[in-house]
């Protein structure tokens, strides 16, 4: 599994390949220098129960503790794995 960074304008995505195809894709806005908000995530349906959701989010938290940002996850499932997952919670805006 392949996961791309991907950023135009206010706009950003995390985008996973598998085999040339598309298996997710986890979107975000750039709400300042240091402020992105995740605000959707999407796998598709033959990847469910794959981790790719969580591996999308892991790479946009490594972007974000090497710029030093700050995540609000709108998202739900982004939300959730915030809530359930500690070694990520240090990049949450509070």
């Amino acid at each position: 599994m392949e996961i791309l960074l991907e950023e135009n304008g206010s706009k950003g995505a995390a985008t996973a390949q598998e085999d040339g195809k598309r298996a997710g894709m986890m979107t975000y806005s750039i709400a300042g220098t240091g402020l992105i908000i995740i605000d959707h995530t999407e796998v598709e349906p033959a990847y469910n129960g794959k981790g790719v959701g969580k591996q999308m989010l892991y790479k946009i938290v490594d972007m974000a503790r090497a710029k030093n940002i700050k995540i609000i996850p709108l998202c739900p499932f982004a939300a959730s794995l915030f809530k359930k997952l500690e070694d990520i919670q240090d990049v949450l805006k509070t």
